[in-house]
């Protein structure tokens, strides 16, 4: 059976194909409105048999239902005293010093958040029983409110589920229902309450998005990529809705630890470049995870990748701000209309515009030629941009190429930014390692990241344009399982923490194993979420005995702060993760045995003279290409700077040296 990995992007949807050792790839431009429908072209443009197909699918249905303010009708219940609980949240200023913030709009609207008993307190113990009058009134309640799902948090739930389960089998049939004892069953009554209501909220979205794919796909088998990095059914990703929020990301970081992995690259930075948005991260053998993400001003505790997502893409537009200064994103044009070389009606300048006036982007070579580029259209716009700059030049060339230079280097700057929140600010110099870029524009911007970055090596992996559908398969099915456990490390011993994590691994392998994976098939890795006694944050630290791991996370919180404390240790957290071996198991090499191939010229701003113009596949192994030149293939285009030489692996990776 062919291995099929997806993305659906925001402005591409990208495809690979794994089939007898051997790599296929394709883009189609996304249709956001139904997301489906670009699945299905890209399926029937590569020839391809539903019914012959294994598919890894990473989706923005969630996040975009959750972005977007769109999802079910979802009431909210919780103990009687608590139904502000997601209005109050942590009482947290967005603005520290602005004294008169606007009031936010409530993430659950009053009339849908309900009251019951069933309350427990810290130690676990009842406080309020949860009666039968509790569950008549309650479903009275959800009658009259006619929803299509419930969140169910009551306080305390991850010590004693019963309470939340006994609603469960109470509500009728139909309802979309989530409790917070198996959505996020840890601390914290507020992010628990968040986590489990969108999980509700999108459930029906993403299960009716599933449902539509996969009749679209009869015979298909389809996966879904977690926001962990792991995958799981199309029928589980419909009950974890919230787990799917960082699919795509989380597959592009899968795509980049694997080329890493293959090639021995160790650690590195990364940036996905895409048409919307970019996400930057660290990649250290497998991607960090974090229980501090955020999605739309929420924070969804949930383990996801950790990663900082700006709104930086080819299509983010420019425009002179309320005091004529030029501002780029975080605004896209989206697949529709799309930048305005596109052709499809799009009229504002983008990134991609300015990549192709300054002849960085070719227009006859987009997408292998696929796509022709409108150079006229993007020359026209981004002249008239530069004249309301007030901008002065010899030619309408020259001043659009003005423009673009502007347009760049602002994008520029935001995407270093980014990279010093992920690495520089967490007390990691960047500057001996590897940059490395994926995302149909990443190649584009590379250079100018890594000198911004003190970095003097960069690598573009081979398919970077499509690097995230080639994650999807390089992703492991499993699990990734937290429970709470609060208490002193010290005040525990090595058999109870070391059974508590069976009992974890034992909730794990049940649900693997029906949906067809052996238990022998399993590889498990245990780990404790940890902080000294009156911290909030935790550290994540392998599980290797009880002095051990003290002493790990020691290290860990003075590498990470700069300090270690003479403090007691407390567990917060359990955790295990349950992988199967990915469904690609080897990075396949590419011809090595190319010559350098002819080298066209090319005229580019800027550049004194012509430049060179290659295909990546005729760059010989060991042979180096000396910048400025533009390099191409199917999916990406990258610009190598000045200074800067590139060199191409026995995988097809860009390997970029400065000076």
């Amino acid at each position: 059976m062919a291995l099929l990995g997806i993305d659906t992007g925001g402005t591409f949807t990208d495809f690979v194909l794994w089939h007898a050792g051997g790599l296929r790839i394709h883009k189609v431009p996304s249709t956001p409105a139904v997301p489906e429908q670009a699945i299905l072209r890209g399926v029937q443009e590569l020839g391809l048999a539903p019914a012959d197909l294994s598919i890894v699918h990473g989706s923005t249905v969630a996040t975009n239902a959750v972005l977007e303010g769109k999802g079910a009708r979802t009431a909210f219940v919780t103990n009687r005293g608590f139904r502000d609980l997601l209005s109050i949240g942590r009482q947290a200023r967005a603005a520290l010093y602005d004294l008169q913030p606007p009031p936010a709009t409530p993430p659950v609207p009053a009339a849908l958040c309900l009251e019951t008993g069933g309350r427990l307190g810290a130690d676990g113990r009842p406080i309020e029983a949860l009666t039968p009058h509790d569950l008549d009134a309650l479903r009275a309640a959800l009658a009259a409110l006619d929803v299509e799902a419930v969140a169910v948090n009551l306080l305390f739930s991850y010590l004693d589920a019963s309470a939340e389960r006994a609603i469960a089998r109470a509500l009728p049939p139909g309802l979309f229902v989530s409790l917070s004892s198996a959505v996020l069953p840890l601390m914290g009554e507020y992010e628990r309450g968040v986590a489990t209501w969108l999980n509700a909220r999108v459930g029906p979205v993403v299960s009716g998005y599933l449902r539509r794919l996969r009749a679209g796909l009869p015979g298909a088998g389809v996966a879904v990529m977690q926001s962990s990095g792991e995958t799981l059914t199309a029928d589980a990703a419909g009950e974890a809705a919230v787990r799917l929020l960082l699919s795509g990301p989380a597959g592009g970081l899968a795509g980049a630890g694997f080329v890493a992995a293959a090639g021995g690259f160790g650690q590195m930075l990364t940036f996905d470049m895409g048409g919307t948005s970019t996400d930057v991260a660290l990649v250290d053998g497998a991607p960090r995870l974090t229980l501090e993400g955020r999605i739309g001003g929420l924070p969804v505790a949930v383990p996801m990748v950790d990663m900082h997502t700006i709104g930086a893409g080819g299509g983010s537009i420019a425009r002179l701000d309320a005091g004529g200064a030029l501002q780029v994103g975080p605004a896209s044009a989206g697949a529709e209309p799309g930048p305005v070389c596109y052709g499809r009606g799009g009229r504002e300048p983008t990134v991609t515009d300015a990549n192709l006036v300054l002849g960085r982007l070719r227009a006859d070579a987009f997408l292998g030629g696929r796509m022709p580029l409108d150079l006229d259209a993007a020359r026209s716009t981004l002249a008239d941009l530069g004249r309301q700059l007030g901008l002065v030049a010899a030619s309408e060339q020259a001043l659009a190429e003005a423009a673009a230079r502007g347009i760049i280097d602002i994008v520029n700057a935001h995407m270093a930014q980014a990279l010093r929140v992920i690495s520089v600010q967490r007390g990691i110099d960047p500057s001996g390692g590897w940059l490395c870029c994926f995302g149909g524009a990443g190649g584009l911007h590379v250079c100018a990241l890594a000198q911004a970055l003190g970095m003097r090596r960069a690598l573009v992996p081979a398919r970077a344009g499509v690097l995230s559908a080639l994650g999807m398969l390089a992703a492991p099915p499993g699990r990734l399982l937290t429970r709470a456990w609060l208490g002193p490390l010290g005040g525990r011993s090595d058999t109870e923490v070391s059974r508590a994590l069976a009992a974890l691994a034992d909730q794990g392998r049940a649900a693997l194993a029906a949906e067809g994976i052996a238990p022998r098939d399993l590889r498990r890795e245990d780990s404790l979420d940890l902080r000294y006694r009156g911290q909030f944050y935790t550290l994540n630290v392998p599980w290797t005995g009880i002095q051990r791991t003290v002493a790990a996370f020691q290290a860990l919180h003075a590498a990470r702060y700069g300090h270690a404390l003479a403090l007691p240790v407390e567990l917060v957290n359990l955790r295990v993760r349950l992988t199967a071996p990915p469904r690609a198991p080897v990075l396949p090499t590419m011809d090595c045995a190319s010559a350098g191939g002819h080298a066209a010229a090319v005229v580019l701003a800027g550049c004194p003279t012509p430049v060179p113009l290659r295909g990546r596949a005729t760059l010989a192994i060991g042979e180096r290409l000396a910048g400025p030149a533009v390099i191409l293939d199917d999916v990406a285009t990258t610009w190598l700077a000045p200074d800067w030489t590139a060199e191409r692996d026995v995988f097809g990776n860009l390997l970029l040296r400065q000076g």
